[in-house]
């Protein structure tokens, strides 16, 4: 199988790419709702997400983008419902390997078996997937029984978001918070930016952070991500900009 999956507590499921090394594997986020399902981020891409995962092809999904890195979003196309904030908006419709960072990172080194079928590093490519919903800071995803608020995170990327549920203390965070090394340098980064994203999320109150990279975290672990980071970047003789 070329995914894998765990059941999580709220009606989570944790699906991930176990031959991607850890550095390049994206989580991938379903939550179960009552009219709706929420995925958020979708993964590479090289295996088709939603014919092997039978609980994404069984009720409507709305798949939400937490930025337009090739790992997370390589799936979104197979998913007729389609959000993505607006400011990444037409990366998601138009995909390069540039402006998805394919050309940057994408290799066989990355995993540690090669996927299956016609796959090769050279020709991976996302597909485009226009969004059918353009999100803004503030906006709410409904699923009937649940709501989530997306945040707008600039930083990582312009159109970062992460998806907060203030009912259960639950942070999706993207690439915006995870626990490993975050990433503030790529073509449209903004450390400046990043700081003040950082800075906004500090004080919220967070049960459980599911991040976009690497295991899931609780609150005390949570502030001391934020608090390295931005004290990493208020040092003096270390300006907030991109290197």
């Amino acid at each position: 199988m070329w995914f894998e999956t765990r059941s999580l507590e709220d009606g989570v499921t944790h699906i991930w790419e176990p031959c991607v090394k850890p550095f390049y594997r994206c989580n991938i986020w379903h939550v179960r709702g009552r009219d709706r399902d929420l995925l958020l981020d979708s993964g590479m891409g090289v295996v088709s997400l939603r014919d092997r995962i039978a609980a994404l092809a069984e009720r409507p999904v709305m798949a939400v983008a937490s930025h337009t890195h090739f790992d997370h979003i390589g799936s979104h196309h197979e998913f007729p419902e389609r959000a993505v904030h607006r400011a990444e908006a037409a990366i998601m419709a138009q995909p390069t390997r540039v402006n998805t960072l394919a050309d940057l990172y994408v290799s066989d080194e990355i995993f540690t078996a090669l996927p299956p079928g016609s796959y090769s590093a050279e020709r991976y490519e996302v597909a485009p997937a226009p969004a059918t919903r353009l999100l803004e800071d503030g906006d709410v995803i409904d699923l009937g029984d649940r709501r989530f608020e997306v945040l707008s995170l600039p930083g990582h990327s312009p159109g970062s978001i992460a998806l907060w549920e203030s009912a259960t203390g639950t942070l999706f965070s993207g690439d915006t918070v995870y626990d490993g090394p975050l990433i503030d340098d790529c073509y449209h980064s903004n450390v400046d930016d990043y700081v003040e994203s950082m800075e906004r999320l500090r004080d919220l109150p967070v049960r459980i952070v599911h991040g976009g990279h690497f295991p899931s975290f609780g609150p005390e672990r949570y502030r001391t991500l934020i608090d390295e980071y931005v004290a990493g970047k208020r040092r003096p003789g270390c300006p907030a900009e991109v290197g």
